[in-house]
């Protein structure tokens, strides 16, 4: 779905598609989230963001732990002390709180969750509605 909204919508320049980290499951899901950043420092934002959501396991039961990160970092070919220096270093802390909190003051409750025209919709919803949504939002932009 996500090749067929990109290129209909995004790749025409009729939506902006933007990520914001939404770091609320406690102390894992803030390292996740930063270790994602990390991970953009060696362009490998999408890969590792991904591989993490496939490996979640539930809330604060280790997954997430430095060394498991450090793994996925691992598998995917990262500069490892590089990745490991950056998540150690705390440097996306900030940013991880400030976009928390930004997305919860649009009505961000759970993830995924989407801003189509400012309106929050949550979850992961089939294109079809995706694209209805969108088209909707366009037409009231007329």
């Amino acid at each position: 779905m996500e090749r067929q909204i990109d290129e209909k919508y995004v790749q025409s320049g009729i939506v902006r598609f933007g990520y914001q980290q939404f770091a609320v499951l406690g102390p894992e899901s803030d390292r996740a989230a930063a270790a994602s950043e990390c991970a953009d420092e060696q362009q490998a934002f999408w890969p590792y963001h991904n591989k993490l959501y496939a490996s979640q396991k539930g809330e604060n039961q280790g997954a997430f732990s430095r060394e498991s990160l450090a793994r996925v970092a691992a598998e995917l070919g990262l500069d490892t002390t590089a990745f490991k220096e950056c998540l150690d270093s705390g440097k996306y802390a900030k940013q991880v709180t400030q976009e928390t909190y930004a997305a919860q003051s649009l009505g961000v409750r759970a993830t995924p969750t989407f801003l189509i025209n400012g309106r929050p919709v949550q979850g992961a919803l089939p294109r079809e509605q995706f694209e209805q949504l969108i088209e909707e939002a366009r037409g009231s932009q007329r």
